[in-house]
């Protein structure tokens, strides 16, 4: 009868049709707590370390690092760390590691600056530089997955294969100018103030749109879902998160007279581009769950009929192309390729990003967002301790206290993850 009430345990429809009685916003907090106690912090130490970090920098040197222009250029800045940091995600979750990842983007930022330095057009240029990212990609896999020689002294191997590859094509010193005004602009243009807008319409319509239907998807499947609630509570978060920094970035911030600096960096439309993307594959796709099953147990994945050597030689492709990009977004913001690109740090701060940001050294656990995260935590320490001067007798501009505080955050974040799993593993 239509005025019987449900039996217990049935799902009532309500708040559009997506909530269920199993799933309330009180049950939601609960599941949240107890993933925590379980030890799956997630992002929750990046997000309070960009939180410590910006109240740190912003109270010492506030005229200068929470200015507009300042903050433009942190997110310049963090897109090449994020798109590496990407990239070895895809290994890291396998429980590998790419060490040449940074080289890799040496070789193809070189390459494309090479043969746009011969006149090539760009579009040839890039497909050139790509190849030559596919085809390191291929090669480490293939030893990897194949061979069977453990990622580690493969990958070490590469660091100094491409370190001389790249001393070749720059001509063992020399510096390759890059001037093409769309290489150029990919970590130094801005969006017009209407398309920076139109950006946030997108990715915060994108997000509830996406939350809704799946939800709605998992009401009809008969699975629990997240309460509206909850998803509108996120949704205008994510609004207030990103409109701030676009109204901000919507301003000129020149500091010469009669210029005009305004807008939201390309780099930050490109970076989205990457998290939506990569995210759909990595959660939406097969090969994706994949992914994450070979990295959480290779032996069960195998036994379930995954094929794991073509899973893992296709993470290192992936990471080899994703790491061209950020060669790119190297090349871009110094306008030019030395022997130097892809070298030094890159990869040890790529690593510590995606560590940071949550992604396990275990495999099998993490988020592509995760290394947007991280990026941001190792950028703002990059761009707030030259601000920060001398304190205590500590020149804080000296690349050596940037590499040890660096270093502190990056074995943090690895005992955090270490720590975490032995919570999970004895709960």
């Amino acid at each position: 009868m239509s005025n019987m009430l449900p039996e217990p345990g049935t799902q009532a429809v309500a708040d559009f049709g997506i909530d269920t009685e199993a799933q309330t916003l009180s049950s939601s907090w609960t599941d949240y707590v107890a993933r925590i106690k379980g030890g799956n912090l997630g992002s929750i130490p990046a997000v309070l370390g960009i939180l410590v970090l910006v109240a740190f920098f912003g109270g010492t040197r506030h005229k200068t690092f929470l200015s507009v222009y300042n903050f433009a250029n942190l997110l310049q800045q963090a897109a090449l760390i994020i798109a590496i940091a990407i990239a070895v995600t895809f290994v890291l979750l396998l429980g590998e590691i790419d060490l040449a990842a940074g080289l890799t983007a040496g070789v193809a930022a070189a390459a494309i600056a090479s043969e746009l330095k011969s006149g090539r057009p760009l579009v040839v240029a890039l497909l050139i530089g790509f190849a030559a990212a596919l085809a390191i990609g291929v090669f480490t896999g293939f030893l990897v997955a194949r061979i069977g020689i453990p990622s580690f002294v493969v990958t070490l191997a590469n660091f100094l294969m491409w370190q001389g590859v790249v001393l070749q094509i720059t001509s063992e010193g020399g510096t390759i100018r890059v001037t093409d005004k769309y290489v150029v602009a990919l970590d130094n243009g801005n969006l017009a103030v209407w398309a920076s807008w139109a950006l946030f319409v997108i990715v915060v319509g994108g997000f509830a749109g996406a939350r809704l239907w799946s939800a709605y998807s998992r009401r009809r499947s008969g699975v629990e879902s997240a309460p509206t609630a909850v998803i509108l509570a996120q949704t205008a978060g994510l609004a207030v998160l990103w409109g701030i920094p676009t109204a901000l970035l919507s301003t000129n911030r020149a500091k010469v007279a009669g210029k005009t600096i305004e807008g939201v960096p390309w780099a930050v439309l490109v970076i989205v581009i990457l998290v939506v993307s990569l995210t759909f594959l990595v959660t939406r796709t097969a090969w994706g769950r994949h992914l994450y099953a070979v990295g959480g147990n290779p032996e069960a994945a195998r036994r379930a009929g995954i094929n794991v050597a073509r899973v893992r030689m296709s993470a290192f492709v992936v990471c080899a192309l994703l790491a061209a990009v950020g060669g790119l977004f190297i090349a871009s913001r110094l306008n030019s390729v030395d022997p130097q690109i892809g070298g030094n740090d890159t990869l040890l701060v790529a690593v510590g990003a995606a560590v940071i940001g949550g992604t396990s050294l275990f495999g099998g656990r993490g988020r592509i967002v995760n290394a947007v995260l991280g990026g941001l935590v190792l950028a703002i320490i990059d761009n707030g301790l030259p601000l920060v001067g001398h304190i205590a007798g500590i020149d804080f501009s000296k690349s050596g206290v940037k590499f040890v505080v660096k270093g502190v955050i990056v074995l943090i974040a690895a005992s955090v993850d270490a720590l975490s799993r032995r919570s999970a593993t004895s709960s």
